[in-house]
């Protein structure tokens, strides 16, 4: 799932986020998650969806785009962004409601607290956008988190974040929605050491608990910058705790060759060359590492002693470059190209970027 953009990366004019958003959707083959802060933006916003899926009934079939609603913790629901919402009503875009409260500084000091505040948070604006539109589907989602507390900031990097990461998706459970966790952080602010063995601690306990939906690949200093090796070596963080969830027994080649196996079972046998070996190497009874180092140290040593960043560097320059995505087609393409037009000369006319006026005018469009 590719992850929209920050809200105060874009400028003020709406067509800066169609231009963000017909990039996502060309460079991207994934459902994005991102969202619209005013009403005119979200209007655009579903002039861009309707575009990308076919037209409107294929938006609510394909589900391209999750639309991320984010009360402001403590306890409130901002008119204008809530606003921008509403005007998505009726096309079956799932939300993904993400309060952020930090314990200790906009959630109340304890794990157990800033749980239910957030919790809070989700069910008031779940309350909100079933009133407005019943059976819209929901995402359970919250950041539960905590201030750092020598400087106050949030960084991302405390262990106690894990415990808020599968918390988050067992609230979820509970409630019978899907879930959305976000945690792994991190508060250093390039790839190392400490964002190392942060990032897989914090990603770990989250992902046992097996959220539907896991974010924040590749980002560091507390989610402000995004690096690419950093992306690669989360996932295989990803595929290392699949691994774990998987357990012990949980796949079925291995399990079913059991007793061949152990009819093998003699006094210094040796079973590199067994095809039951072959068949729980295939089967995932091994994890595979992708990225690092597996060799002696004589052969790591010859080899100039290779470090992992430089490897992920250049994995990641490999992936871009044979990077294939499901473009979209050329009469798209050239659509989308006029809408952000479009979005620039309404605005440049209006004189006042994203002001609610223009929307009330365009909505015979729809």
């Amino acid at each position: 799932m590719a992850h929209g953009r920050e809200a105060g990366l874009r400028g003020p004019d709406p067509a800066d986020a169609v231009r963000h958003w017909r990039e996502a959707f060309n460079l991207f083959s994934r459902h994005v998650q991102d969202a619209a802060t005013t009403p005119v933006e979200a209007h655009w916003l579903l002039e861009v969806l309707a575009v990308v899926a076919g037209d409107r009934n294929a938006v609510a079939v394909r589900r391209p785009f999750s639309f991320i609603v984010c009360p402001a913790s403590p306890l409130a629901i901002e008119g204008t962004y809530t606003d921008a919402w509403l005007e998505t009503a009726g096309w079956g875009i799932p939300v993904a409601i993400m309060p952020m409260p930090l314990m200790g500084l906009s959630a109340p000091a304890g794990l157990a607290a800033t749980i239910v505040a957030g919790n809070a948070e989700v069910l008031a604006m779940l309350c909100l956008v079933q009133a407005a539109d019943p059976g819209t589907p929901v995402i359970y989602a919250p950041a539960f988190s905590v201030m750092e507390p020598r400087t106050g900031r949030f960084g991302g990097g405390g262990p106690e974040h894990a415990l808020l990461g599968a918390a988050a998706t067992e609230m979820a459970r509970f409630y019978g929605l899907p879930a959305e966790a976000s945690a792994g952080g991190t508060d250093h602010h390039v790839p190392g050491i400490q964002a190392a063995y942060e990032r897989a601690v914090n990603w770990t306990l989250p992902a046992l608990a097996w959220p539907d939906l896991l974010v924040g690949p590749g980002c560091l200093g507390g989610a402000t910058t995004l690096s690419l090796e950093q992306l690669l070596i989360d996932v295989e963080v990803f595929h290392r705790c699949r691994r774990i969830h998987d357990g012990i027994g949980g796949l079925e080649a291995p399990r079913s060759g059991l007793d061949g196996l152990l009819a093998e079972l003699a006094p210094g046998s040796d079973f590199t060359a067994s095809p039951l070996t072959r068949d729980a190497l295939r089967a995932g009874e091994w994890h595979v590492a992708g990225l690092g180092v597996r060799s002696a140290f004589e052969r790591w040593d010859e080899a100039g002693r290779p470090d992992l960043l430089d490897e992920a560097r250049e994995r990641m320059a490999a992936l871009l470059a044979s990077r294939r995505p499901l473009p979209l087609d050329e009469a798209q393409v050239r659509e989308l190209e006029r809408i952000e037009r479009a979005a620039r000369d309404e605005a440049s006319t209006a004189g006042v970027p994203g002001a609610p006026g223009a929307t009330r005018q365009r909505e015979g469009a729809r």
